[in-house]
């Protein structure tokens, strides 16, 4: 206290005081310490309108730009592509890789989305650590994650490589969730456990699983298949802040405030905004609204005691599983955000989807007096 009024007592404080402020979201900007050499391209599998598009970007990434191109392998065994004979020297090209076999977190230098918002929330599920700058081209229905139009992507591309654009960091929500041992699981190759189990020797003697994930958009627990509600607890930093009696309950980024959560009733919130939304699914309660919390907080959902059934979890729509009594999600603020390039800045492109994607706000206009009129 006394070196708080010591600082409040200094004629300078309130000169340096009033010259504090916020960062405008506006000034971020993408910065390469080195030119990039290396691209994923993501594309949206089974649909035959992005072939076109996505050898086009191939072409002009290899050939023009001299990148190596990274491919997901079930990309390239599309008939379509296999029997191109004319794509043959490009795709040879390729650096290919098989989704939970191979790490390529540490080669790649930025991504590339060819699709809807999936392709994005695809890409995010790829790096569980820090990840490279995204650019999606919106080829997919909704679209409100992807900004880019396709006409003119060879310019648009360029500006990336040369550094030229705006980023948001969209923040990410670390999980991780303890499970009582019940059954064997099989190694893969790359020493994680299917559904991304990490397990160590330690782990495994006390009974337990531990699975961890990297969520962009949220964490949805349900009651599954059951017809009963579901009864979660749901814990800030230990403490029981409430018992969801209901369909369920989201716990969703900010970039997530604006997909499931939305639909639940939800607040729309800037990707810049620092927080964790808590949103029910329908209820058993006429009181429960969704609340916002600070942003670095812990969550840890939980079965009730008294619970009738089991309740199912899914990582941004992936990677479903069952949640039995004694198992735990705890979930906090990832230190590993998404960067998304930006079309034009993130207040000018996020306010643009709202009004393309969700018709924020649509209302056919008042009509205005013609005359003055008493009233």
């Amino acid at each position: 206290m006394k070196i708080f009024k010591r600082v409040m007592n200094d004629p300078s404080f309130n000169r340096i005081a009033w010259k504090w402020h916020i960062q405008d979201p506006a000034s971020q900007r993408l910065t390469w310490n080195k030119p990039p050499k290396s691209v994923l391209v993501i594309k949206k599998i089974r649909d035959a309108s992005l072939l076109q598009p996505f050898k086009e970007l191939c072409v002009y990434l290899t050939e023009e730009n001299n990148m190596i191109v990274y491919v997901e392998k079930k990309v390239l065994e599309d008939p379509a592509i296999v029997n191109d004979d004319n794509f043959g020297p490009v795709k040879k090209k390729f650096c290919t890789f098989r989704e939970d076999y191979d790490d390529i977190s540490n080669q790649i230098d930025f991504i590339i989305c060819l699709g809807g918002d999936g392709t994005l929330l695809y890409a995010s599920s790829l790096f569980q650590g820090s990840v490279p700058p995204v650019m999606a081209f919106h080829l997919g229905s909704l679209g409100f994650l992807t900004p880019f139009n396709f006409e003119n992507f060879q310019s648009q591309v360029t500006q990336v490589i040369e550094g030229n654009a705006a980023l948001v960091l969209r923040s990410r929500l670390k999980v991780k969730v303890v499970k009582e041992h019940r059954e064997k699981k099989t190694l893969i190759q790359n020493g994680i456990e299917e559904n991304g189990v990490i397990s160590t020797s330690l782990e495994m003697e006390m009974g337990k699983q531990i699975m961890q994930y990297q969520v962009l958009n949220e964490v949805v627990v349900d009651r599954g298949p059951s017809s009963y509600l579901s009864n979660v607890d749901v814990f800030l930093n230990g403490h029981l802040i409430t018992t969801v009696q209901g369909d369920g309950v989201i716990v969703s980024t900010p970039t997530g405030s604006t997909a499931y959560a939305a639909a639940a009733g939800a607040s729309m919130i800037h990707p810049n905004v620092p927080a964790i939304m808590i949103t029910p699914i329908c209820p058993h309660s006429l009181s429960f609204r969704p609340i916002v919390v600070p942003a670095g907080v812990e969550l840890k959902i939980m079965l009730s005691p008294d619970a009738r059934n089991t309740a199912w979890v899914s990582f941004d729509g992936r990677k479903r599983q069952e949640v039995c009594h004694g198992d735990s999600i705890s979930i906090t603020t990832s230190c590993y955000p998404l960067p998304s390039i930006c079309f034009q800045d993130p207040v000018s492109d996020w306010f643009e989807s709202l009004a393309e994607c969700l018709h924020w706000n649509v209302r056919k206009k008042q009509n205005y007096f013609a005359v003055e009129e008493e009233f």
